[in-house]
């Protein structure tokens, strides 16, 4: 049989649910390669169907969404009309629970998220949307190769028109800090301890705070163009700032922050949104 591949495809930018980490941000490159016999074309798929085609069905299936593994123990998904309701507990009696249209929701039959688990989930929902000829999907996920500090962020932008709009989406992210002109790693990796799986939030989406079990909760709800979101989070998992949670507002609050710890140097923050792409923000 033919072989064809085509390398970074496409980046899997979402969040999932993890039974000790909480919600956790991920950023997955997918590679793929098909075989199979050549068609009427001489080809065995066209890379520009390859790239519209396979590319859309694969993040249609999770880019973008808060990805649960619906056979955890304790895990409770429950479909209402076009909603979803997805509620657990994290450690320490904390809890999660979130509310929002079925499309922000990907819930996987898996006790764990992870690159070996969804692999073969995503290879099975690709081979049914090739044509015939194409005899064999197979794909590689696989994370950004990052040296140097990096953060797993949750997020969601009720402004935006697309799919950031979902309440609780997520990146894994690099992130460079220079003081004067020089790299400061330290300090990279002060702000990544303090973002490890963090849901950054803003102020004006806050419903109101509760406390339930004795544990500190945040609730925050927005309406969007796609719908009704609300989602319940641990406070002690969540940063709050004072704007929406844009790469670039993100890249500015550091920036912001560093120059008021440290108003004698000049800061140059590159913060990433996933892979090979991001925002700058000098102060």
């Amino acid at each position: 049989m033919n072989r064809l591949f085509v390398d970074h495809l496409t980046v899997l930018d979402f969040s999932y649910l993890h039974p000790l980490r909480g919600i956790v941000g991920e950023s997955w490159i997918m590679d793929i390669e098909l075989s199979g016999d050549l068609d009427e074309q001489g080809m065995v798929f066209d890379f520009g169907d390859v790239k519209k085609i396979l590319r859309q069905a694969a993040e249609d299936m999770i880019d973008h969404k808060l990805v649960v593994p619906q056979d955890l123990l304790d895990m409770n998904v429950e479909q209402k009309g076009e909603r979803i309701e997805v509620s657990c507990s994290f450690p320490g009696d904390a809890q999660f629970h979130i509310s929002c249209p079925t499309d922000a929701i990907a819930a996987l039959p898996l006790t764990e998220i992870d690159i070996e688990s969804v692999e073969p989930l995503l290879t099975k929902h690709l081979q049914s949307v090739v044509p015939d000829n194409v005899k064999k999907v197979k794909i590689r996920l696989r994370e950004e190769n990052i040296q140097g500090a990096y953060y797993h962020y949750t997020h969601g932008l009720k402004k935006h028109a697309g799919n950031c709009q979902r309440i609780a989406h997520g990146h894994r992210s690099k992130l460079e800090i220079f003081a004067d002109g020089q790299r400061s790693q330290l300090t990279e990796y002060q702000w990544a301890k303090k973002w490890k799986d963090i849901y950054i939030g803003s102020w004006e989406d806050v419903a109101q705070e509760e406390t339930i079990n004795g544990v500190e909760h945040i609730r925050f709800k927005y309406v969007a163009s796609q719908g009704d979101f609300e989602l319940l989070m641990p406070k002690k998992r969540v940063y709050m700032i004072d704007t929406d949670s844009t790469v670039e507002w993100i890249a500015e609050h550091i920036a912001q922050t560093l120059k008021k710890q440290r108003p004698q140097n000049w800061f140059t923050v590159r913060a990433y949104e996933g892979v090979k792409k991001g925002a700058i923000a000098e102060r």
